[in-house]
């Protein structure tokens, strides 16, 4: 096995385990305290020591890794890569149970994010996410997280013979249309508090003591490599646990810089970033001002520091699909494993410009790996993500970047084996910057 297939191995393994941003954070934060970063708490007050390694979450969603650089902070600055822990999917509702015709429960749930919704259906899924019990503390509820690790749904699709036209011209409600089976009940069946009587099993707790949850669904299948060549990760939310397993590996790999190199993982991407774990909240602002207030002892450090600063928003990028090739730019078509991708847009939908393209195309350079630009046909409007969000909060120089893929939100996505090396080659050299 290759070290680029090792990676990508790796990179699935931290993908089936991390089935909500829940899980992703804990286990981010589980191979940071094995090299020995040390969590801070929003709460308490904090004393920084240059050189040492330290992180700190938001709503356990969200979470913000750093090593803190031996130089000077307003003259080094930050080496910032941002990385999204959320993916679309479906949610479910409080008090979901639905007994529909054929006396099957099926449960209640709402699209998160832009999910391709035929891809949903047919599959074995499962739930994950938090739940929430009672505590003495009316203010600070107990959690507790599940992963079922066991297929209980199905969303079937109506068979073509009810429905000749369903290859031409089927579109899915997202209210009747979306309802997973998860069993076959009979008459005497008692659906009040079915799932927090569930849950209640699952957890070893009395049902009483369940207040409510955060639940997605996700494919219960693991993701594989594929292809002649094994050249393909075939799996679902590499958009964008991709781009968090790169960049924290990259920075557990990194060394002391003189500069402070921080890792951001950023919950509710998908749906737009107005959350308070999202980018568009302060969280990472408070953070490196709380950094630079420990570590500088000027009043203008901070301010200093942001200009000596550099940011990379790291979110995947369209691959120039072979069906549809007509869909993308005449001239930019991103290939997989050709190498990272420059996202580039006249109305800044993202954030990179001609200083940061630069930047980011020097890093590659260096690093020894190729580098490729998209931009969307003008006619197409197309998406935005971290950047441009996360620079209302942050001014600094910042690139949008991302490896090629297709099927981006399907539940199953397609990328390339040795993209995800050649972006891990990047980060390291961007934190030795």
């Amino acid at each position: 096995m290759t070290t680029e297939e090792q990676f990508s191995n790796d990179l699935i393994d931290f993908i089936y385990a991390s089935p909500s941003p829940f899980q992703a954070v804990r286990n981010v934060k589980a191979a940071l305290l094995k090299k020995g970063y040390k969590e801070l708490l929003r709460s308490d007050s904090w004393d920084i020591k240059k050189g040492d390694k330290y992180f700190t979450t938001k709503n356990d969603s969200s979470l913000i890794a750093f090593v803190a650089g031996t130089g000077n902070i307003s003259e080094k600055g930050f080496r910032i890569i941002t990385a999204h822990t959320d993916s679309p999917t479906l949610k479910i509702k409080p008090s979901p149970e639905i007994i529909s015709k054929g006396n099957y429960l099926t449960l209640n749930v709402e699209t998160y994010g832009g999910a391709i919704l035929n891809t949903w259906l047919d599959r074995p899924l499962s739930i994950a996410g938090r739940v929430t019990l009672v505590s003495d503390n009316i203010l600070e509820p107990i959690v507790k997280y599940v992963n079922i690790r066991k297929p209980l749904l199905v969303i079937p699709n109506l068979a073509i013979h009810l429905n000749r036209s369903i290859n031409e011209d089927k579109t899915y409600n997202k209210q009747t249309d979306m309802l997973p089976i998860i069993s076959l009940v009979d008459d005497n069946f008692e659906k009040k508090d079915f799932i927090k009587k569930f849950l209640a099993k699952y957890l070893n707790v009395p049902v009483e003591q369940i207040l409510d949850y955060d639940l997605n669904l996700y494919e219960y299948a693991k993701g594989e490599i594929i292809g002649l060549n094994e050249e393909f990760v075939s799996t679902g939310r590499l958009d964008d646990l991709s781009m968090v397993h790169a960049g924290v590996d990259a920075l557990l790999a990194s060394n002391t810089n003189k500069a402070t190199n921080v890792m951001v993982c950023f919950d509710n991407e998908e749906v737009g970033s107005m959350t308070k774990q999202g980018a568009q909240s302060p969280f990472l602002l408070d953070v490196l001002q709380r950094i630079t207030w420990s570590l500088g002892k000027a009043k203008d450090a901070f301010y200093r520091a942001k200009t000596n600063s550099f940011g990379i928003s790291a979110d995947n990028a369209h691959a120039v699909h072979p069906n549809i090739p007509e869909k993308h730019d005449p001239v930019l078509q991103p290939k997989i494993n050709g190498g990272p991708v420059i996202k580039i847009n006249a109305n800044q939908k993202y954030t990179t410009d001609a200083v940061s393209s630069a930047v980011f195309e020097m890093l590659c350079k260096k690093a020894g790996v190729p580098c490729q630009k998209y931009v969307n046909r003008s006619d197409i409007a197309g998406g935005s993500t971290l950047g441009s969000v996360l620079t209302t909060q942050l001014d600094i120089r910042m690139a949008d970047v991302g490896n090629a893929m297709l099927a981006m939100h399907s539940i199953r996505e397609l990328a390339g084996v040795k993209d995800h090396f050649y972006m891990r080659e990047v980060f390291q050299e961007f934190y030795k910057q």
